[in-house]
């Protein structure tokens, strides 16, 4: 990989955090995160492209600690229902989000 990708992917990993900075909401996050990942996995991308796309924006963008701390806010709380209800629904909603956008990209191509 040449070292311009690397750039590309850092450029892509700031602006994803400045991002996901701005909005603030974990749950509003992933949703948009997900339709993304969807989105473009249906696409032909280059090899460069989708590093920098899922390297470099998803994974910064949907970061994998703010849904944890998330159900870790949940969890000190002593409320068992509430962790796992949320727990099963944010990936159940994320999964079919994700669906939604690959759907969306094949109708659209």
């Amino acid at each position: 990989m040449k070292i311009d990708n690397f750039i590309y992917i850092l450029l892509a990993a700031y602006l994803a955090t400045f991002l996901r900075l701005t909005i603030d909401n974990n749950f509003f996050i992933s949703i948009i995160g997900s339709f993304l990942v969807g989105f473009f996995i249906s696409r032909r991308l280059s090899y460069s492209t989708e590093n920098i796309l899922f390297s470099g924006f998803f994974s910064c963008f949907t970061s994998f600690s703010g849904f944890i701390y998330f159900l870790y806010k949940i969890l000190n709380q002593g409320d068992w229902k509430k962790f796992i209800i949320f727990f099963n629904f944010i990936i159940i909603v994320n999964l079919f989000t994700m669906l939604f956008g690959f759907w969306i990209s094949r109708k659209i191509t």
